[in-house]
C-alpha cells in the first residue's frame, strides 16, 4: 500500500475513532491503539508534506497546552442585541419597524465565537470578549468537529456562531464528575464558556462542544462575490458550504405569529438537545436593515426575547439535614426528579426553619423549584391547594443527626451542633480545606475524604501531609496511579500561599476576600494568631464579629496546634503574594453575579496583580461595582449609592488602557 492511501485511510479511521472517543465517550479501541495510529499518521504526513490537509485528526486535536490565550481584535465588531423580556416590549420594537419580515430563530445558551476563513481553510476562532477584542481559541475550535476545518468552496469569509454543550453531553460529564468525587458543572452554558477557554486543547475535546452558525460576519458568500439579500438566504448558503446553522428558524411578519411562534419554542424547549434562553427577532432582509439603522450599541433591527426564569412544579417527598463544617444543620428538600434550566434537579437547600415557615412548606407538598441565576435551585413556595391531607410539618431535630449530641438555635436562626468533634464537621471542614478556592487539592472530593475517614487514614486536614501513596491505594475504588496523583496534589497545595491556607482553615466569617486581608495585613500566620480583635477590627471592611471569630478560632488550643503541624509539614505560612503594577493603586472593587468568561476569584486576581483592592461588600468608599448575570444586593446597593457599574469587558478595557 502506498502512503498516501495509507494516510486516507488512517485519516478516515483516527477521525471516527476520535468522535466516539471526544464526543460519544463510546471509544471501540484502547488509548494505546489510537496512539499508535495517530504516531503512525503524524509521521507519514511529516514525510508528505504535499499531503497536508486541515481537517486531518492531526490538525484537530493535539498539540502542546498553550501558556495563555492571545488577543484578537475583531474586523467587524461582535455587537450584543438589546432584550426585551415582555411580549409588550416586543411589540413595541416591532411597531416601530413597520411592516417588515422578520427571521425568528431560538437564542442558543452558549458562548458567542467568530470563524474565520482563508481560501476556504479554517484559519482562526475567537471568542465574542468584549465585541471589538476577544481571545484567540483557534485550538481549542478544532476540536469542535461540526465546525468545519475546509469549506466546499475557496472563500475567504468570517462567520458567527454560538458554541454550546449539548445537554447529553453535560449530564454525562457530571455523572463522571459525581463519581470521582468532583465538583459538578452549574449549567451547559458555564461548561461550555469554561471548556472552550482551557489552555491545553486535550482538555476542550474531551467536552463534546457543538456549535451553531447564526451569521456571516465579513466576506463573499459566492465565489463571483454576489451578496446575499436576506439572513435566511445566508443561512441556507453556510449550510450549503458546511456550517452548522441555527435550527427551527421561521421567517415572520405578524405579530400573532411571532408571538405564537415564541410560545411553542418556549414549551418545546425542554425536548430539544441544547440549551436555549430565549428567541431572537431580526429584520430578514439586509435592505430593512439599512434602513432601520445601528443604535449606540445595539442595532435597531434586532432584539432578543428572553424567556422569563423557568419555574417547574414537583414533589417535595422528604427533608433531609446535612450538617455543615461549622456545625450548621441545613434542611434540603428532596424532590421529584425535574428538568430545571439545564439540568435535572432533585433537591434544593430550604436554608433553615425560618426560610421554611415563611414559604408554608410541609413535606409531601407540591412546591414551586427555580434556579436563582440559572444555577443554584430554590424552593419559592408551596402549593397548598393541591394539598390531600398526608402532608406533615418539619420540625428541627434536637440532637444533632451525625453524632447524636444536642443542638442549639444561635442569634442568626441557624441550629447547630455543640460537638466539635462531630464527624461530619469534620469531613465538611476537610473537603472545605481541599477546595478549589482554598488549598485547591485535585481529586479529593468528598467520597474519597469519606473513603480516608472510614478507613481511619486523616482525622484533620494536617494528616493528610502524612499520607502515603501505598496505603491509599489499597482503598476500594482507588489504584496506584489515582493514589500517586493524590499524593502529588497534596504535595503541591503546600505552596497555595497564605490567604488561601487562612480561607481553607474554615473560620467563621472569614471567606476568601477577608482571608486575603488578614494575609495582606499580617504577612505571616504567626502574626495573625497574635492579633487581638481590635488590631483586626482596623482593617478595611472588617467588623467587631468577623474580628472576633478570627481571635476565637486561634485561641482554641486544637486549632493553634493544628496550624503548627501544618507549618512542619512545610506549608508556606508567609504571604508571597505582592502586586505586579499599580493601574489600580487606590481603588477598590467589588465583584458580583456570574462573570461571562472568567470566575470572580480569576477576576479578582488580575485586580489585585494590578494593584487593586476587591472587597466583599459595598460601601461609599467603593470605587467600581464589576457585576455579573445574576448580580444581586450588592448591584442594587451599588446603584443607591451612584458607585460606577461595570461589567467584565469594561474591566478588561481598564486594564488594556492603563497598561
Amino acid at each position: 500500500m502506498n502512503d498516501e492511501k495509507r494516510i486516507k485511510e488512517l485519516r478516515a479511521e483516527l477521525s471516527r475513532h476520535a468522535k466516539l472517543y471526544y464526543v460519544y465517550d463510546a471509544p471501540e479501541i484502547s488509548d494505546y491503539e489510537y496512539d499508535m495510529l495517530y504516531a503512525e499518521l503524524l509521521s507519514l504526513e511529516e514525510k508528505h508534506p504535499e499531503l497536508f490537509d486541515p481537517e486531518s485528526p492531526t490538525q484537530r486535536v493535539g498539540g502542546a497546552p498553550l501558556s495563555k490565550f492571545e488577543a484578537v481584535t475583531h474586523s467587524v465588531k461582535m455587537d450584543s442585541l438589546s432584550d426585551v423580556f415582555s411580549f409588550d416590549e416586543l411589540f413595541d420594537f416591532i411597531d416601530k419597524n413597520g411592516e417588515i419580515v422578520y427571521s425568528a430563530e431560538p437564542k442558543i445558551d452558549g458562548l458567542s465565537v467568530s470563524l474565520r476563513y482563508e481560501n476556504g481553510v479554517f484559519t482562526q476562532g475567537a471568542t465574542r470578549g468584549d465585541g471589538t477584542v476577544g481571545e484567540d481559541v483557534t485550538q481549542n475550535l478544532k476540536t469542535v468537529f461540526s465546525i468545519p476545518m475546509k469549506l466546499k468552496e475557496p472563500l475567504d469569509i468570517t462567520v458567527r456562531g454560538e458554541v454550546y454543550m449539548p445537554r447529553a453531553v453535560f449530564e454525562r460529564i457530571n455523572a463522571a464528575r459525581e463519581a470521582e468525587g468532583k465538583p459538578l458543572m452549574a449549567n451547559p452554558r458555564n461548561a461550555a464558556a469554561g471548556s472552550l477557554r482551557q489552555l491545553d486543547p486535550k482538555i476542550a475535546a474531551s467536552r463534546g462542544l457543538d456549535i451553531f452558525v447564526f451569521n456571516l460576519q465579513s466576506g463573499a458568500l459566492y465565489a463571483d462575490g454576489r451578496a446575499a439579500t436576506s439572513h435566511t438566504q445566508t443561512l441556507d448558503r453556510l449550510a450549503e458550504l458546511g456550517f452548522s446553522v441555527i435550527e427551527n428558524r421561521a421567517r415572520l411578519s405578524r405579530k400573532k405569529d411571532i408571538e405564537n411562534y415564541i410560545k411553542d419554542l418556549g414549551e418545546k424547549r425542554d425536548g430539544l438537545a441544547y440549551d436555549i434562553d430565549g428567541v431572537v427577532i431580526k429584520a430578514d432582509l439586509f435592505s430593512d436593515r439599512a434602513r432601520l439603522g445601528e443604535g449606540t450599541k445595539t442595532p435597531k433591527w434586532a432584539v432578543a426575547y428572553k424567556f422569563p426564569p423557568e419555574e417547574k412544579e414537583t414533589k417535595l417527598r422528604a427533608i433531609s439535614i446535612a450538617v455543615g463544617r461549622t456545625g450548621v444543620l441545613t434542611p434540603a428538600a428532596e424532590l421529584d426528579p425535574v428538568r430545571l434550566a439545564g439540568t435535572t434537579v432533585s433537591r434544593a437547600t430550604l436554608h433553615n426553619l425560618d426560610f421554611i415557615r415563611e414559604r408554608d412548606i410541609m413535606i409531601g407538598d407540591t412546591v414551586i423549584l427555580r434556579k436563582a441565576g440559572d444555577i443554584i435551585p430554590e424552593v419559592l413556595s408551596s402549593v397548598p391547594s393541591k394539598r390531600d391531607g398526608s402532608e406533615r410539618v418539619f420540625e428541627m431535630p434536637k440532637v444533632c443527626p451525625s453524632c447524636g449530641e444536642p443542638v442549639f438555635r444561635d442569634d442568626e436562626a441557624a441550629v447547630r451542633c455543640t460537638n466539635s468533634a462531630c464527624p461530619a464537621q469534620l469531613s465538611r471542614a476537610i473537603e472545605h480545606f481541599a477546595s478549589k478556592g482554598a488549598m485547591d487539592i485535585d481529586g479529593l472530593g468528598p467520597q474519597i475524604v469519606e473513603l480516608l475517614l472510614k478507613n481511619k487514614l486523616i482525622s484533620d486536614c494536617a494528616d493528610l501531609y502524612e499520607l502515603r501513596a501505598e496505603d491509599i491505594a489499597e482503598l476500594e475504588r482507588m489504584g496506584e496511579k489515582s493514589a500517586q496523583n493524590l499524593i502529588n496534589a497534596i504535595e503541591n497545595s503546600k505552596s497555595a500561599g497564605l490567604e488561601r491556607l487562612i480561607y481553607a482553615l474554615g473560620i467563621r466569617n472569614v471567606g476568601q476576600v477577608a482571608a486575603a486581608a488578614l494575609a495582606g495585613k499580617y504577612k505571616t500566620l504567626d502574626a495573625i494568631m497574635g492579633a487581638t480583635a481590635p488590631q483586626i477590627e482596623t482593617i478595611p471592611d472588617f467588623g467587631a464579629i468577623t474580628a472576633e471569630c478570627v481571635v476565637n478560632w486561634f485561641s482554641h488550643e486544637p486549632n493553634r496546634a493544628l496550624c503548627e503541624r501544618l507549618k512542619a509539614a512545610g506549608l508556606v505560612t508567609e504571604s508571597t503574594a505582592a502586586p505586579t503594577g499599580e493601574k489600580f493603586t487606590g481603588l477598590t472593587f467589588v465583584l458580583t453575579g456570574t462573570l461571562p468568561t472568567m470566575s470572580r476569584d480569576e477576576a479578582g486576581a488580575l485586580i489585585k496583580a494590578a494593584g487593586g483592592k476587591v472587597s466583599g461588600s459595598v460601601s461609599s468608599k467603593t470605587s467600581y461595582v464589576v457585576a455579573g448575570e445574576a448580580a444581586g444586593s450588592k448591584l442594587t446597593k451599588a446603584q443607591s449609592l451612584g458607585i460606577k457599574i461595570i461589567d467584565e469587558a469594561e474591566l478588561m478595557e481598564m486594564l488594556r488602557d492603563q497598561g
